[in-house]
């Protein structure tokens, strides 16, 4: 049988069907290409690529099975990102910090992250970059491998290990000098750390995360910790090997060295201004804003969501990513997933469009942008010929909505389906 639709087919690539792989016909009403929406569009999968795209396919199935998926009603997408989460991490009104890092044992975390990595993955988000272990040293490394070889079922990783702290500046802290305490990243600084880099990359280390400030100040304040000329080593040793450095960063001091060290990305970045925003975009330095943390830190303080006036720290974050949009920045999404339930990630992208972007800014970020700044545009992020089968079906059209995210109806990972219509 020859399948025929008079349609046009922008990224048809050569391709070789194989009759042992059954061929995926998606049929929705809309498909959000990862940059904009299209209609009367068809998608089809063989194995564990997208083979067709577009407005025309013409294949020859007489030797193969093939399933169609009449999606009525429904918005096709590429599997989502997220950029900053902490699969070994579970929300802290359930545990604090502390008692995540010093009581929790690696066994228990880790049962916990296989857990966390299913409900990532039947949220829609088939992607992940986790930004340390806190604590558990290179556990994410096994948990990586294990979602690779099928033993669990989750998002392809992207992960940093322990990420790295400047001496003296991390916790946990508050306790007698002469009791060791178990820190949540690696202490390193000088010379020391084009070891510590190296280490971590040896050990599994997909990209290099670097605290650029933390609360040390005088006051607790956050205060910038490494010096410029340190990042810039840090992010010289990592570059060396092929692999990017991210930044954790709040203020604008920590935010400009980081920036000037040539870091891909800087998470959070609460206190920037217009002119250090200015200085990333010139820099084509991106941004993981990290609303949603913030928003259920601030609520697990006490604070009343919808009853109470907003917080001046939630105030100072509308601002500063308005701050962020307005000077052109690269917006990342990643809400810092684990501080907030997994499974619940899609929690930032709805708040982002609350902060001032528009719905299909913010599935771009999800999608193709986070693809390009993590550096696997070649892989995912895109519904186009040639591109991992990373693909997944929500009810209703969630760039009008952006909570249609929420109603996920089909989760396709690598061209093996988790999740059908079905069920």
């Amino acid at each position: 049988m020859i399948i025929r639709l008079t349609l046009f087919l922008p990224f048809l690539l050569s391709y070789s069907l194989s009759a042992q792989d059954t061929l995926f016909l998606f049929q929705p009403d809309r498909v959000f290409d990862g940059e904009n929406i299209q209609t009367g569009w068809t998608v089809a999968v063989q194995g564990n690529r997208i083979v067709a795209a577009g407005e025309a396919l013409e294949l020859d199935t007489s030797q193969m099975t093939v399933q169609r998926i009449d999606a009525k009603g429904m918005t096709l997408l590429p599997g989502l990102i997220d950029a900053h989460t902490h699969l070994l991490l579970h929300p802290y009104n359930e545990a604090s910090w502390n008692e995540q890092v010093l009581v929790e044992s690696w066994a228990e975390r880790v049962a916990r992250a296989t857990v966390h990595a299913e409900k990532t993955l039947l949220a829609g988000f088939t992607t992940i970059r986790d930004l340390g272990t806190e604590g558990a040293g290179y556990t994410d490394v096994g948990l990586k491998q294990a979602i690779e070889k099928g033993v669990i079922p989750g998002p392809r990783m992207l992960i940093a290990t322990r990420a790295i702290v400047a001496t003296g500046s991390y916790g946990p802290k508050g306790f007698a000098d002469h009791v060791e305490v178990p820190l949540g990243a690696e202490a390193a600084d000088g010379s020391n750390l084009v070891n510590v880099v190296r280490n971590q990359i040896g050990k599994g280390a997909d990209l290099i995360k670097v605290y650029a400030d933390y609360r040390w100040g005088p006051n607790g304040e956050a205060m910038a910790s490494f010096s410029e000329e340190e990042l810039q080593l840090i992010v010289k040793t990592a570059h060396g090997s092929g692999r990017p450095v991210v930044a954790h960063a709040s203020t604008a001091e920590g935010m400009r060295r980081a920036t000037l060290a040539r870091v891909a990305t800087i998470e959070h970045g609460d206190g920037g201004t217009s002119e250090v925003f200015t200085l990333m975009a010139e820099h084509n330095v991106a941004l993981c804003p990290t609303l949603a943390a913030g928003d259920a830190i601030t609520q697990y303080r006490g604070w009343k969501k919808g009853t109470d006036p907003e917080p001046e720290r939630i105030q100072q974050k509308r601002k500063s990513f308005q701050a962020a949009l307005d000077a052109g920045v690269i917006i990342c999404a990643g809400g810092d997933t684990g501080v907030f339930p997994h499974g619940n990630n899609t929690r930032e992208l709805v708040m982002m469009v609350e902060y001032g972007m528009k719905p299909i800014d913010v599935l771009r970020s999800a999608t193709s942008v986070n693809a390009d700044v993590l550096g696997i545009t070649n892989q995912v992020g895109r519904i186009r010929s040639g591109l991992l089968a990373d693909l997944i079906l929500v009810e209703g059209d969630p760039s009008e909505d952006i909570r249609a995210l929420y109603q996920i109806k089909f989760v396709m990972k690598d061209g093996k389906v988790y999740q059908s219509i079905a069920e």
